[in-house]
């Protein structure tokens, strides 16, 4: 009849130095082993590798990938053996328990001669590399993450809404500046409306003004004295009251009326401008 085989859980255990150097411990009978233990009830292998190694070793450890199995004959049971890789930095945090009398911490090659079973020695022998191997990777790998600045996300571009042109704003008046300077911008501004005002009509021609320019204006339209000497010379070759009425008529209200009539015109074209 076969009987129930015995469930172990261990690890080949790390230290984070140069050269990495793995585990041993020395139990009170005398033999150096790998550090593990037998399963409690309802406990898993890695949770019980966890447990063993820290009891027998004093060192908090971090689990790793799983190494593989180890199965072989104790006390006429079979016995399977699970192993993680497992890595510890700085000293132990606790005692050792009671079976275990001593830790060493060797190079690979030197942690297998210790070693006082066949079955671990030619164990150690075969998983040993892989599991400084996948130390080293896991080290460059936590290097280069530290040596790399951390990405920056990349921004979204959002396109800015385009805001509608808005009239200009007239500026408001400060209450404080007008109450600091006792006055009021409305007073100010009027005071600004009445000055161009009375500048503007300064510029304004007044009717005087308006007359005498249109009189300087029409002076060259009214005859000259040689003018009126042929126009008397030809009224005197009219005979008779009837011609002399005439002629005087002729003289004194002729060239006037014209004068009068072109002044009138040019002082509604000046008013008319202004």
């Amino acid at each position: 009849m076969a009987r129930t085989p015995v469930l172990a859980a261990g690890g080949i255990v790390l230290r984070q130095s140069r050269p990495r150097l793995i585990a041993v411990v020395r139990l009170r009978k005398g033999e150096w082993v790998l550090p593990k233990g037998k399963l409690d009830d309802g406990e898993t292998p890695r949770d019980a590798a966890e447990r063993e190694v820290l009891e027998e070793t004093g060192h908090d450890v971090s689990v790793h990938e799983f190494l593989g199995t180890l199965a072989y004959d104790a006390g006429g049971r079979p016995k399977i053996v699970h192993y993680w890789r497992m890595e510890t930095q700085g000293g132990p945090t606790r005692d050792l328990m009671r079976d275990v009398i001593a830790v060493d911490w060797l190079p690979l090659e030197a942690a297998v001669e210790r070693l006082s079973r066949d079955h671990e020695r030619a164990f150690l022998a075969n998983v040993g590399p892989l599991a400084l191997e996948s130390a080293a990777l896991a080290r460059r790998s936590r290097e280069m993450k530290v040596a790399q600045p951390a990405k920056r996300p990349r921004r979204r571009s959002v396109a800015k809404p385009t805001s509608a042109i808005s009239p200009p704003v007239a500026p408001v008046a400060d209450e404080a500046a007008i109450e600091r300077n006792g006055v009021e911008h409305g007073v100010i501004e009027r005071n600004v409306i009445e000055r161009d005002v009375i500048q503007h009509e300064a510029l304004l021609p007044d009717d005087d003004a308006i007359d005498a320019f249109a009189s300087l204006l029409t002076r060259e339209i009214a005859p000259s004295s040689a003018e009126a000497e042929r126009f008397d010379a030809g009224s005197s070759r009219a005979i008779g009251a009837e011609a002399i009425v005439a002629r005087d008529n002729a003289t004194s209200e002729a060239p006037h009326g014209s004068r009068v009539n072109v002044m009138q015109r040019v002082r509604g074209w000046l008013r008319r401008a202004v």
